[in-house]
């Protein structure tokens, strides 16, 4: 169908006032449910993984963003980057969030969400986090 980019915004117009607001999560994919999603939204945060070819990944959405802003959403802006799975011992998680707050200065969150084993275990155990570790951050 040659309107396949706007079927989300189609669905979520006729229930978006019965919400103050409504997040879509994405997969880490530039694929049409991704633009789907940029094409209904009315602005992005960007989750950034604290590894190396994060930054590469980076680079395609942004991209991609743009080529949406430009094409099918010139409404769509970037509320942030949020810089996610940090562990500060390590030196090339450091040097990650240097570059990425040096290049898009303004848009990285101060916030930073830091690497949780608790997180992968959880569901190993067959429970939510809150659960398995009353005391996690």
């Amino acid at each position: 169908s040659i309107d396949r980019e706007n079927v989300l915004q189609k669905i979520l117009r006729d229930i978006q006032e019965l919400y103050d607001f409504i997040i879509i999560d994405c997969s880490p994919s530039l694929g049409l449910i991704t633009v789907n999603s940029l094409v209904a939204a009315n602005s992005v945060i960007i989750p950034v993984q604290c590894e190396f070819f994060a930054l590469e990944g980076l680079g395609k959405l942004l991209n991609t963003i743009k080529i949406v802003q430009n094409r099918l959403n010139q409404n769509l802006e970037v509320e942030g980057i949020l810089m996610t799975m940090y562990d500060g011992r390590l030196r090339l998680n450091n040097q990650i969030v240097n570059e990425v707050s040096k290049h898009f200065s303004g848009i990285v969150f101060n916030t930073i969400i830091h690497r949780n084993t608790k997180l992968t275990e959880a569901p190993s155990m067959g429970k939510p986090v809150v659960l398995y570790d009353i005391e996690s951050k």
